[in-house]
């Protein structure tokens, strides 16, 4: 039995010979036979391959070549826009990448300290924050929120004390990386948010199930400083007032703001994400803080002043009165009340017709506590002295008017010091006719000394918004003017003014300016004074010296209308005023104006005292009724606040009627 083959393998058959090419040609093929059987288990020759077809490809080059010239323009294009940015263009991109890089801020100088003459702080500057915020880390792609603003500027109205849409316009500009949310508010302030970014910072982080954004992560905060006054409506009539941008906006604030102020500082630093690079640096100007001012007020006495005309206002219902204290010897105003008043802490909350000071920017007729001037002209021009006779009638006809005095009364048989104690309005206007041979000249007279006393021009405070008062030229003076003026009807003053008359009778006559600064003190700690005030002689010592005595009338004789500013101890002069008053929305006389303004001690004067108060409407309105007590109140606690003797010597008794 033969061998078995081994499955699978493959039995090679006989070989086949190759044609050569030299054989000869073959011959044609027999026919066909029936192909025969093969034995059983024999596997059938493989037949041969058929030979590979060759596929031919394009030619190779061109199309390198293409591929070389498109890599070419690419990398052109490359080099191109790397030489624009570079070089061309690489000051401009630099600038944006500075732009964005880089923050600069302001720094806030601190403003300066106002204080009184001892040192003690009326306004002052406090650490404040303003509450900003980057409008950029609340858009959707930073904050994963749509609702970002609302949710945040709904967490910060409550602290801020704003409104949530007014918050979430601020947080929606995307443009820009800064917005202003909130100035000048306290540290408490500012720890308040600064708690409530740590809790929403913890509670964004992934292990508390949050995405890792902090919702309050872009609000910041700026140091600054906040304008406070320690002593509320304290002296506000003379200090004023900052704005929002902490800038003077009334009174020494406005008055002084370059010097309060001082100069600005910036400082630029890099950043990344709203936040400082510290390895980065920084570089910047430093601020320079403000001077500090003091001024000549005494707080103690400016508070008693503002105590008495604030109660006195209430209880008469009257639109508004003040108080001014002067020194006499130095023109120093150590206090300067209104009433009623404001408190700068919280303008919200204050009256806009209380906001100024009306002691300097009221313009009102001062009534017969202007005629002390007229007396000064009628002695210094030696026309009558204060034993003159004066016969006053119960009307006088002058021009197309009948005058009168405040109450009606027979005959009168005054002198002339008589006619100031009794205030009379006819026994001034038969006095000062006396000035001139015409009462065209009588007028001039008159007018120059008016004008000598400071009337119708400015005090020398320099004060924003002061009235330097009305005093037409004599030759435009009305038929009426010719004989009002004289007893202070047709004139207009301000308080200063009138209280600056009384300084400089009581200062031998000489008259100097009024000063509100004492000086100012430097970032260096060097004090610098201010400038000495002008002096100028208005009447002659001995006419000064008269009229002290006559105003002593005033106050210390029985017939005198102010009676009520007696001060036990103490030898006073002064001078009643009741004046009709201009209403200055109806454009016609209303009501009155009620004042007394004196000094003491009259034989060595010390202290000026000036008291009005405007269009009372509660029980009296004559001056020496309600001014008179005011006057008495302040200036005794100023007599003792700077601790003047009581006077030693009787007052002169000058005669007051005369036995015709």
């Amino acid at each position: 039995m033969p061998p078995k083959e081994p499955p699978g393998r493959r039995v090679p058959g006989p070989a086949r010979p190759r044609p050569s090419s030299s054989a000869a040609p073959r011959k044609p093929a027999p026919a066909r036979q029936a192909p025969a059987r093969r034995p059983a288990g024999a596997r059938p020759a493989a037949r041969p391959r058929p030979r590979a077809r060759t596929i031919k490809l394009g030619r190779p080059k061109p199309r390198l070549r293409l591929v070389s010239v498109g890599l070419t323009l690419v990398m052109l294009a490359f080099v191109v826009r790397l030489l624009q940015v570079q070089a061309v263009d690489a000051a401009a991109y630099a600038a944006k990448a500075e732009k964005h890089r880089y923050q600069e801020y302001t720094l806030s100088a601190d403003r300066g300290e106002i204080t009184d003459r001892a040192g003690i702080a009326l306004a002052a500057s406090v650490d404040a924050y303003d509450i900003t915020a980057d409008p950029k880390l609340f858009t959707p792609e930073e904050s994963k929120r749509t609702d970002a603003p609302e949710q945040a500027a709904a967490l910060l109205a409550p602290i801020l004390g704003k409104q949530p849409a007014e918050l979430a316009k601020k947080l929606r500009t995307p443009k820009s990386r800064y917005a202003l949310l909130a100035r000048k508010q306290t540290p408490q302030v500012w720890n308040q948010i600064k708690d409530l970014k740590k809790v929403y910072a913890q509670k964004s982080r992934p292990s508390q199930g949050g995405n890792g954004i902090n919702l309050l992560g872009g609000i910041l905060s700026e140091r600054s400083t906040k304008r406070v006054y320690p002593n509320g409506e304290l002296a506000a009539g003379i200090l004023g007032y900052v704005n929002a941008e902490g800038r003077g906006a009334g009174g020494v604030e406005s008055m002084l703001d370059k010097d309060l102020a001082g100069q600005d500082g910036k400082i630029r630093y890099a950043q990344s994400g709203g936040r400082e690079v510290p390895t980065a640096g920084s570089r910047g100007t430093p601020a320079v803080p403000g001077a500090d001012i003091e001024l000549t007020i005494d707080r103690d006495i400016q508070w008693a002043a503002q105590q008495a005309i604030t109660e006195q206002v209430k209880k008469s219902r009257a639109d508004r009165g003040y108080v001014i204290v002067q020194d006499i010897k130095t023109g120093e105003v150590l206090a300067m009340a209104n009433a009623p008043g404001f408190d700068p802490n919280d303008l919200s909350q204050a009256n806009a017709a209380a906001m100024g000071n009306a002691a300097l920017q009221d313009a009102y007729e001062p009534g017969s506590t202007s005629k002390v001037m007229s007396m000064a002209a009628v002695l210094e021009e030696g026309v009558a002295a204060p034993d003159t006779h004066v016969t006053v009638p119960n009307r006088l006809h002058r021009g197309d008017r009948l005058f009168k005095d405040d109450i009606d009364h027979p005959t009168w048989y005054l002198t002339l010091n008589g006619v100031l104690a009794k205030s009379s309005n006819i026994g001034t206007i038969l006095a000062t006719g006396q000035l001139g041979d015409t009462q065209a000249e009588s007028n001039k007279v008159l007018h120059s000394y008016l004008r000598k006393f400071g009337i119708g021009s400015p005090t020398g405070l320099d004060y924003p918004g002061e009235t330097p008062g009305i005093l037409a030229p004599p030759q435009k003076w009305s038929t009426s003017q010719q004989y009002t003026i004289p007893f202070g009807q047709g004139l207009s003053v301000n308080a200063m003014q009138a209280a600056s008359v009384y300084s400089t009778i009581a200062n031998g006559g000489v008259r100097i300016e009024p000063t509100l600064v004492r000086g100012t003190k430097g970032p260096d700690g060097g004090f610098t004074p201010a400038a000495e005030p002008e002096q100028t002689r208005v009447i002659s010592e001995k006419t000064a010296k008269t009229l002290a005595r006559m105003l002593e009338s005033v106050v210390g004789d029985e017939e005198g209308t102010g009676t009520k500013a007696a001060i036990p101890g103490y030898r006073v002069a002064g001078k009643t005023g009741t004046a009709n008053r201009v209403d200055p929305e109806l454009g016609r006389y209303k009501g009155y104006t009620a004042s007394f303004a004196g000094f003491a001690p009259a034989d060595k004067p010390r202290i000026t005292v000036y008291c009005a108060i405007q269009n009372p409407t509660k029980g009296s309105h004559f001056g020496g009724q309600i001014c008179g007590p005011i006057y008495k109140k302040v200036m005794e606690f100023a007599l003792k606040t700077l601790h003047v003797a009581p006077t030693g010597a009787e007052p002169p008794r000058m005669p007051v009627a005369f036995t015709p």
